[in-house]
């Protein structure tokens, strides 16, 4: 490792050396024997039919109610332009995806940030807001391992938010990419699974974190009526994702490949996740994080002192990139780091605290 390298806390994307690239080679080979004429031709808005039946299948609901997009990212702009206009109120949770923040703020929803705690979302918050007035017409969640923040919605939690969205009238929005990269504890069920076919719960996945990025491979699973109107915008915008993509993964994932992918990236990222943890608290004084028990994020508190925004740049000048805690905040944010450790090498995560520990120091010290 040179001195140059960059050593990047910034990107939620995987490294090279955790991606199944043979798997994949095998998979686009299965995709072209088995299938030349469905996936070289236009398909519908609905995605590539095995790939979507085979999602319904998982998350045990009609094929009719799911909906595959180039990306999850993709997932939730048809949603927002669906249901979401200027002027509407929204909820998210605080600090939430920074990609979120900026695509409802752009389309000119009034957005409510609601307090995350180390159990996921502030219900009770939620509620006092609710009482005074406020009527979303959705709540964006990630329930588990939470970007940036890294906590996961508690049991009762789950069920304390879909009442109140019952409650309330909105449409709750389950974010949902981390849920197979678990590195403790039991899976908790899907708000969607909870739903039990009421409706109230829109859920978008993706295979981004678990299969690659470059697929650029999700899906949406809500209401089929919801669906097949959603459905019928994708189609003029882009008649169709790309086939050729989603037929690799449903091959990927239909030979059990996909099993294997996410167990070798749970026990890199959870390796990867403690040495993180470990090598700030040796590094960095009064520093204060936890540990998420899954994802690709941790979030950190750094000392009162330490402007974010004088320290983003100084750690670029000593070759290590992180993400600035107001990206994710309407409010607040300016001692706070989302730092990945997905797209890290473990033997970069020591070097690249020290240099973050160094700009830190500078920060402190002027």
């Amino acid at each position: 490792m040179t001195a140059q390298e960059l050593i990047s806390f910034a990107r939620g994307a995987p490294s090279l050396d955790i991606v199944d690239v043979e798997g994949l080679k095998a998979a686009a080979a299965r995709a072209f024997d088995a299938d030349p004429a469905g996936i070289t031709t236009y398909g519908n808005g609905y995605g590539y039919p095995p790939l979507r039946a085979w999602v319904a299948d998982r998350h045990r609901v009609a094929v009719e109610q799911v909906l595959v997009t180039n990306g999850s990212l993709q997932a939730d702009a048809f949603l927002f332009g669906h249901l979401v206009g200027s002027g509407d109120q929204v909820v998210v949770e605080r600090p939430t995806y920074d990609r979120t923040l900026l695509n409802l703020r752009t389309m000119g929803a009034r957005v409510y940030q609601v307090t995350l705690q180390p159990d996921g979302l502030d219900v009770d918050e939620l509620r006092k807001l609710l009482e005074t007035g406020v009527r979303p017409r959705l709540a964006h969640i990630i329930p588990n391992y939470q970007n940036p923040a890294g906590v996961t919605l508690g049991a009762d939690k789950r069920h304390a938010l879909l009442g109140l969205a019952r409650e309330y009238g909105f449409t709750v929005f389950e974010d949902d990419p981390y849920a197979e990269i678990r590195f403790r504890g039991e899976a908790l069920p899907s708000l969607l699974s909870l739903d039990d076919g009421v409706g109230t719960v829109v859920h978008a996945s993706s295979f981004t974190k678990t299969v690659c990025p470059g697929v650029r491979v999700g899906y949406l699973v809500g209401h089929r009526d919801l669906v097949a109107d959603i459905a019928r915008k994708a189609t003029t915008t882009y008649i169709c994702p790309s086939m050729v993509a989603q037929a690799i993964v449903y091959q990927f994932c239909a030979s059990g490949d996909l099993e294997r992918s996410v167990a070798r990236v749970r026990a890199a990222l959870r390796e990867r996740a403690e040495l993180l943890a470990a090598a700030l608290r040796a590094h960095i004084p009064g520093i204060r994080l936890t540990e998420p028990d899954g994802g690709y994020f941790l979030w950190v508190e750094l000392p009162s002192d330490v402007s974010v925004h004088a320290l983003e740049p100084a750690a670029e000048r000593r070759g290590v990139a992180v993400v600035k805690g107001t990206d994710f905040l309407l409010e607040g944010g300016q001692h706070a780091l989302r730092l990945a450790y997905s797209a890290v090498r473990t033997d970069q995560i020591e070097p690249g605290v020290r240099r973050l520990a160094e700009a830190v120091q500078a920060v402190r010290t002027g």
